[in-house]
């Protein structure tokens, strides 16, 4: 029976390439000469990472933030991936960090948002959750490929890729 996951992961290569270059325009920009703004790549487990952004000031911090997330889009890595919703934390006298999350791996909600969004197409396809992957399996190739367009088309909020297509 033919099937394919439906995952939440991203480059983790070009997500490396982008804050490697991020640093590296830091360094040379003018407006952060003497300052202790930089970006971060932790990884904390192998499904669990984090980036986190230093900075003098809230302003700064920001100017960091942008200049991630221009790296990452001319990397073509989407920024769907990162949590920017987390607050600036102080650290010490007038420095700033930021911890930003990257999404990896689908979350039971949206696994269940995303069944739902199968269901409610009327295909003739079957959705099962499987840890966090989303499988999705169905009698003809066709009913999959519509329902790769019914993913797209429903969760804007999740840069979904497709993979392991079985006939």
């Amino acid at each position: 029976m033919p099937s394919f996951d439906t995952v939440l992961e991203p480059d983790l290569v070009e997500l490396r390439n982008a804050v490697d270059q991020a640093n590296k325009e830091i360094g040379t920009r003018f407006d952060f000469k003497g300052s202790s703004a930089k970006v971060e790549l932790l990884d904390k487990s192998a499904t669990e990472r984090e980036l986190t952004l230093f900075g003098d000031s809230d302003f700064q911090l920001d100017q960091v933030r942008d200049v991630v997330l221009a790296r990452m889009a001319k990397r073509s890595l989407d920024v769907r991936f990162l949590d920017l919703s987390a607050k600036p934390v102080k650290l010490g006298g007038d420095k700033l960090k930021l911890p930003v999350k990257v999404k990896t791996g689908i979350d039971s909600e949206n696994a269940k948002k995303i069944q739902g969004a199968i269901k409610a197409s009327k295909l003739k396809v079957q959705a099962s959750i499987q840890g966090d992957v989303v499988r999705v399996s169905g009698a003809k190739r066709d009913d999959l490929q519509a329902a790769m367009a019914v993913l797209r088309k429903e969760m804007t909020e999740l840069p979904l890729t497709y993979k392991n297509f079985r006939d």
